[in-house]
């Protein structure tokens, strides 16, 4: 009997909350078309939430639309050629990695900061260890052309001296260590 009566309080108990739930429902009232309307305000919402406006957005680092990785083979006096991995990354840091085409294949790595001039359209690499400055001329988004250490174009074939972008070129054109 114990039993029956638990099992009918707890029976009572839930209709009582389904009966609540029932009367205090503020959906219940509208129509279908007003609730979807509701719901797609609610996502419209959330949509500027994660994706605010172009007015309120926070401007973007005009430098950093170039960074990714570039690849080439330059020419060199002493030896056959360079190849040349050149990655721009965040914060305005840079790797270069460069292998002599010679007889060994000891790779030599270069970091430090990158700064764009769009006034020149020149990215300057400044190295940590060496302090040296390094300056390549930005021809479009896929491609930088290395520089003499004054600033000034080398004398020749431009394309000997130009580093292609990874995600805008044909990767089976470019050199990959």
């Amino acid at each position: 009997m114990k039993e029956i009566i638990m099992s009918s309080k707890n029976m009572l108990f839930i209709f009582f909350l389904a009966f609540l739930a029932i009367i205090f429902n503020p959906y219940e009232d509208k129509s279908d078309m007003e609730i979807m309307a509701i719901v797609q305000q609610n996502r419209e919402k959330l949509r500027n939430k994660n994706n605010p406006p172009k007015h309120t957005m926070i401007p973007v680092d005009e430098s950093q639309k170039f960074r990714g990785v570039f690849y080439g083979y330059i020419p060199c006096d002493d030896c056959a050629g360079i190849k040349m991995t050149l990655s721009l990354k965040n914060k305005q840091n840079y790797l270069l990695v460069k292998q002599y085409a010679r007889s060994s294949n000891k790779e030599y790595y270069d970091k430090g900061k990158y700064e764009w001039d769009e006034k020149t359209n020149k990215v300057t690499l400044t190295s940590r260890k060496k302090k040296e400055i390094q300056q390549y001329l930005i021809k479009n988004e896929g491609e930088l052309i290395l520089l003499k250490s004054d600033g000034t174009k080398i004398k020749g074939n431009q394309d000997k001296y130009t580093l292609l972008r990874t995600d805008k070129s044909d990767s089976r054109k470019i050199h990959i260590h």
